[in-house]
């Protein structure tokens, strides 16, 4: 059993428990399980085996989840959930993905009208069987109709952040077009830079809301209004993507954009921090018990909701409630890495291999972004569908980078600085697709596997470890190769993978492609923990392709990766003396504390 399995039972044991109406107290403690386990790195079962060690040691997991866990390492079953599931429709958690339906609510619909299947929750909803039950109406019954099909037809379909960062872009300059509008600003996992994106939150400020709930209506992509109200509309945008519009008076929009950026956890904590003070702290801003003696103060935005609860301003990205809370109040939080802290793009492809772009344009294109280097990794010859380059081809390429930084040097200081790169294959038998020798003559090598991703995960992880072992190889590219929503990574020891870059001083790859995202957040977030320093690069192909660094540190952030925490952020001096010639970093380059 993985940790994402073990997390999976976790969650449906609490969505079980708030669905049959147990204590709210045990709900939010599994939940808390199911972060806390998918959230690992290290395999629960090694941790477990390991004599010297316990499960306990987790934090926020106790005596009786460490025991639960064992259960299911064991056995692969969690009796708590199976006793849960007992007497419930099997149907119940699929009716828990129809957008407005909580456990309660499916319950009070399952229970009212004897429902099994969301077959049977459309027939109800038809035949006007669900406006009869406490708590629901026409207009109720006739959105849940509407979005049983969504549901059926995108079940499970989250849109990358790229493509979410886009509508909400053009959305946001669409509604700063409305006079009435003071303020408006994007929330929710997008506001986060999670790597993928479900529906899309917007807040307000306006004195005339049905102003802006009009003007949002009349978006050039809104499709289905699913709800109008005085203060909320909700409608399909672009591919079914749900858009929520949230209009708050100015006094409480910093309370607003808080609560609807999440994440859910992130709240939890904050709203527990307030009740410690006397205070209730929701979307509407703080408010004193009537057993405090202290009124809160005045709290209009972010920071003054932050501060006044004793915490640092929290970036987004750091909201999940991984223990960025602790870090605020103990005023640790790490200045995370930003786009225009990146000196360097290290892995980039051209018309030599499988890129749509020349070599001369692609240094064109980096000079115009400001980059002080960069390294065309061409693919090797074993990527035969993309032309690799045998010996001869990479030798001539490198001929003409030779050529490029003369003639850029020619009439003073380059502007930018082209190193002679490979992104070598790891073979399936062992070993790079390249010669030894010619790789000692690189300035930069990444090496990546893109062939036997189906090999045993002891095979895959000895054809990374000796990769990440070779002399001649700077980062590790892509290295769980997963492609988001489209591929899961290969079945790699990644634990073993960090422990060698951290042994031998190599690099580990955020590889910045929306679509791979690779290494992900946790992975990230501990390669960095044992040491091991990030490369963040676009595996661009195309000049296009140079602008998705962003996304690359959007993910590094959200791993608390501070600019010392990424090697591509150092000037080129540095660069050349701490990457090119694996010297360790100074004291002042490395992250405080």
């Amino acid at each position: 059993m993985t940790n994402a399995d073990v997390a999976a039972l976790f969650a449906s044991l609490a969505d079980l428990l708030e669905y049959r109406g147990e204590n709210a107290f045990r709900v939010r403690a599994y939940r808390n399980a199911a972060r806390i386990v998918e959230s690992l790195v290290e395999p629960l079962a090694t941790i477990r085996a390991d004599p010297s060690r316990s499960l306990e040691d987790l934090e926020g997991i106790g005596a009786d989840l460490a025991a639960k866990i064992g259960t299911i390492l064991d056995t692969g079953r969690l009796p708590a959930l199976d006793e849960a599931a007992a007497g419930v429709p099997a149907g119940v958690f699929a009716m828990l993905r129809v957008p407005g339906l909580g456990p309660k609510k499916v319950r009070a619909l399952v229970e009212g009208l004897g429902l099994e299947t969301l077959d049977d929750l459309a027939a109800a909803c038809r035949e006007g069987r669900v406006r009869g039950v406490k708590g629901f109406g026409e207009k109720t019954e006739a959105a849940i109709l509407k979005s049983l099909a969504f549901v059926r037809e995108h079940a499970d379909e989250r849109r990358l952040w790229e493509e979410a960062d886009a509508l909400v872009a053009g959305l946001l300059e669409w509604m700063r077009r409305c006079p009435a509008v003071e303020r408006v600003e994007g929330a929710g996992s997008w506001r986060r830079g999670r790597e993928t994106v479900g529906d899309l939150d917007l807040v307000a400020i306006a004195d005339d809301a049905a102003a802006v709930m009009e003007h949002f209506r009349r978006w050039e992509h809104a499709g289905e209004v699913l709800l109008s109200g005085g203060t909320k509309t909700s409608l399909r945008g672009p591919g079914g993507t749900q858009v929520d519009l949230r209009v708050v008076a100015a006094p409480a929009f910093g309370a607003a954009w808080q609560y609807f950026t999440g994440s859910k956890e992130h709240n939890v904590q904050l709203r527990s921090r307030a009740r410690d003070l006397g205070w209730t702290l929701n979307e509407y801003g703080l408010r004193r018990l009537e057993s405090a003696d202290l009124e809160p103060p005045e709290a209009t935005t972010e920071e003054a909701i932050y501060r006044a609860l004793g915490l640092d301003w929290i970036p987004p990205e750091l909201r999940e409630g991984r223990g960025e809370v602790r870090l605020a109040a103990e005023g640790r939080l790490p200045r995370l890495v930003e786009a225009a802290d990146m000196r360097g793009d290290l892995h980039m492809h051209t018309t030599d291999t499988d890129g749509e772009d020349t070599l001369a344009d692609m240094v064109a294109a980096a000079i115009r972004r400001g980059l002080e280097y960069v390294a065309i990794t061409d693919h090797g010859q074993r990527v035969t569908m993309a032309r690799g380059l045998d010996e001869t081809r990479l030798r001539r390429q490198w001929e003409r980078i030779d050529a490029l930084n003369a003639a850029l040097a020619a009439d003073g200081p380059a502007p930018i600085v082209v190193l002679k790169g490979i992104e070598v294959d790891m073979l399936e038998r062992g070993g790079l697709d390249l010669p030894d020798a010619l790789l000692a003559e690189a300035d930069w090598v990444v090496a990546s596997l893109h062939y036997g991703q189906s090999q045993p995960r002891e095979r895959i992880t000895a054809r990374i470890v000796e990769a990440v072992e070779h002399p001649a190889v700077n980062v590790i590219g892509h290295p769980t190769g997963r492609l988001i929503n489209r591929r899961p990574a290969y079945d790699v020891d990644i634990e073993a993978v960090i422990a060698a870059a951290a042994r031998t001083g190599t690099f580990l790859e955020i590889n910045a492609n929306p679509h791979r995202l690779d290494l992900d957040d946790h992975l990230a977030a501990a390669a960095c923990r044992a040491g091991v320093r990030v490369v963040i690069s676009t595996d661009a192909h195309s000049v296009r392709g140079l602008e998705v660094m962003r996304c690359g540190v959007l993910q590094a952030r959200r791993a608390g990766l501070a600019a010392a925490d990424v090697v591509n952020t150092l000037p080129w001096e540095r660069f050349r003396d701490v990457a090119l010639g694996r010297t360790s970093p100074s004291d002042a380059e490395r992250r405080p504390g």
